[in-house]
């Protein structure tokens, strides 16, 4: 009888102790035991010389760069392409350019761009099979409500955002999509002529009151704290720095405020560029924040990226030198162009100051997500798993090489082999038009085109170019026979 007093005391004393555990981490010990939560941060039209981790000397990114202080920073990291739908679809299908359904922008009829099919297998779809709750906050541009490229057929158990790319310009909507619901906002939106490109659904608001990347904070922290009892997947693209091309001249990048650069002697755009950074990089020191309080910090891995090149030839963008070292911008396959700022974080698991060159792209994603929550990705997906390279900082598996391709400016591809980058330029005025050839560990900035020096590289990387392509009827290369 005494020794079972003894354990009965002993019991409920574990119990309080478990209970003031519980509530000094705001959260529960389930946490410690579950599958790892994910949450994948991506910025719009962010160049790699973006970051103060990055060489970003005046634009102010203090919560990227500890990201990259406590975890680790790829040096050479590819976006899925050089504009936002392509690229987001190699990331969501783990499938390159010479694969991937969605190779380009466009736009379809009702709205938005050409959709993914249902027949595409997502990393959401993925994860959700694995148990997590998965949420989409921010711009989609891969399908809308209506067709086979809903989010929330594609995976997703939330939504919260834009569709439509050209609707996602706004940065202070008529509204946003909740799920499959208009949520209406105290915005006053004037849209434009439906001769334009954009087909009438370029807009500009009159009456700025609610801030989209605002919204998408408040609700990204909402949804972290919602599912913290159980593994979650939250894919995060957020718009920011990418301008409103409809708004009137010089006012283009759009934000509330200029926060810390509100003195300086520079033009609206300017001012308006770097505090749009800065007002990101914020949010994400909100969120870490927000993962420390829940006590599931240790138990989430955060990865933080960009879409895509920044914008070329824009005074604000050359003033901060957004690309680095790096040649060209958006819409390029040169470096600028689809060579993309990546850090990610996970406490316990990613050596702090970690710094490795070896060499990923988007498409890598889908399979590192599986082999993080212990599923086998599909066969055919063209990633490889990055995950020994977070926890370790190096691995064998390696990619024998990386291709994209682009159908807009005249079409345009390229490929990358180890150290060597070939790139092919007006493809519809001639398919066969002769591949530049750079070696990006002489030359990163791609200044010298020695094509003419090696041609046997230049052949090797004519046959690996055959074997990544494969026809796109939506998106077809010039030369294909369909």
């Amino acid at each position: 009888m005494k020794n079972l007093h003894y354990l009965l005391l002993a019991f409920l004393f574990f119990q309080c102790q478990s209970s003031k555990q519980e509530d000094s981490k705001g959260t529960s010990l389930q946490a410690a035991t579950q599958k790892p939560n994910i949450i994948f941060i991506m910025a719009d039209d962010m160049g790699y010389g973006d970051a103060g981790c990055y060489g970003q000397q005046i634009i102010q990114t203090p919560h990227i760069d500890n990201m990259a202080k406590e975890g680790i920073k790829f040096t050479q990291h590819y976006a899925g392409n050089t504009v936002c739908a392509p690229s987001r679809c190699a990331l969501m299908t783990g499938k390159h350019m010479g694969h991937a359904e969605i190779r380009g922008n466009g736009l379809v009829e009702p709205y938005g761009q050409p959709p993914i099919t249902a027949d595409a297998i997502t990393v959401a779809e993925l994860l959700k099979s694995a148990g997590y709750t998965t949420g989409m906050i921010g711009k989609w541009g891969l399908g809308i409500i209506e067709n086979s490229g809903n989010p929330m057929k594609q995976g997703f158990d939330f939504f919260y955002g834009y569709l439509d790319q050209v609707l996602a310009h706004n940065y202070f909507p008529e509204y946003l999509m909740r799920n499959d619901k208009k949520e209406y906002l105290k915005n006053k939106v004037v849209y434009q002529d439906s001769s334009k490109w954009h087909k009438g659904y370029g807009s500009h608001s009159i009456e700025q009151v609610e801030y989209s990347h605002d919204l998408f904070a408040n609700e990204a922290l909402k949804f972290i704290e919602t599912n913290k009892d159980n593994p979650f997947f939250l894919y995060l693209p957020f718009t920011i720095p990418h301008d409103n091309g409809e708004a009137p001249e010089g006012q283009r990048q759009e934000v509330p405020d200029f926060g810390p650069y509100a003195d300086q002697d520079w033009n609206h755009d300017t001012k308006a560029y770097a505090a749009m950074i800065t007002r990101m990089d914020k949010d994400i020191g909100r969120i870490m924040e927000k993962l420390k309080h829940l006590g599931i910090d240790e138990n989430t891995i955060v990865f933080f990226t960009s879409d895509n090149g920044p914008m070329p030839g824009e005074d604000f963008t050359e003033f901060f030198n957004s690309n680095g070292a790096l040649r060209g911008g958006k819409r390029d396959m040169y470096e600028g162009g689809i060579r993309e700022p990546f850090v990610a974080r996970w406490p316990g698991k990613i050596k702090p100051g970690t710094v490795t060159d070896h060499m990923s792209a988007f498409w890598d994603f889908l399979p590192t997500a599986c082999e993080i929550a212990g599923i086998e990705a599909p066969s055919d997906t063209d990633g490889i798993s990055y995950l020994p390279v977070l926890k370790e900082g190096s691995q064998e598996k390696q990619h024998e090489y990386l291709y994209w391709q682009f159908p807009e400016q005249g079409y345009k591809e390229a490929i990358r082999k180890g150290k060597w980058k070939g790139i092919r330029l007006d493809m519809k005025k001639n398919p066969e038009n002769p591949l530049e050839l750079y070696n990006l560990e002489e030359d990163p900035g791609e200044e010298h085109n020695i094509a003419d020096q090696y041609p046997e590289i230049v052949s090797e990387l004519e046959g690996l170019i055959q074997k990544a392509h494969v026809p796109s009827e939506r998106f077809p290369k010039p030369g294909d026979h369909i």
